[in-house]
């Protein structure tokens, strides 16, 4: 039986960039909570999540057969820039960039019109 050498985890100042970009369980709590609540007004119905070395990708479907109608995209390279976070529509067009991410999300919901009676 071989055994490996032992390694030490590295040092504060030697860690190495992630090999994958990813949303942290606070980010990922902004974005499925509102994505619930699209789904329980039934405009959405489907997601998916990529992790790719550059960005992360959040997808929203309106049906699983299709395209997606929003992504939402972390985007650490943009983070002193325009800003992290960013939702692109159907056609590639970024509706809001930034670095708040429930400031972001904000452009996907429907602000409320006045009806007259």
């Amino acid at each position: 039986m071989t055994l490996r050498p032992w390694q030490a985890a590295p040092a504060a100042g030697d860690r190495k960039a992630p090999d994958r970009v990813t949303f942290d369980r606070k980010e990922l709590q902004t974005i499925l909570g509102f994505y619930g609540t699209k789904v329980a007004e039934g405009e959405w119905r489907d997601y998916a999540m990529d992790f790719g070395q550059e960005k992360a990708v959040f997808s929203v479907f309106r049906r699983a057969s299709e395209v997606p109608l929003y992504r939402i995209v972390k985007d650490p390279a943009l983070a002193r820039k325009q800003g992290i976070y960013s939702v692109v529509a159907q056609g590639g067009l970024i509706m809001k960039r930034g670095h708040d991410l429930a400031t972001v999300l904000r452009v996907l919901a429907k602000t409320p019109k006045l009806t007259a009676l």
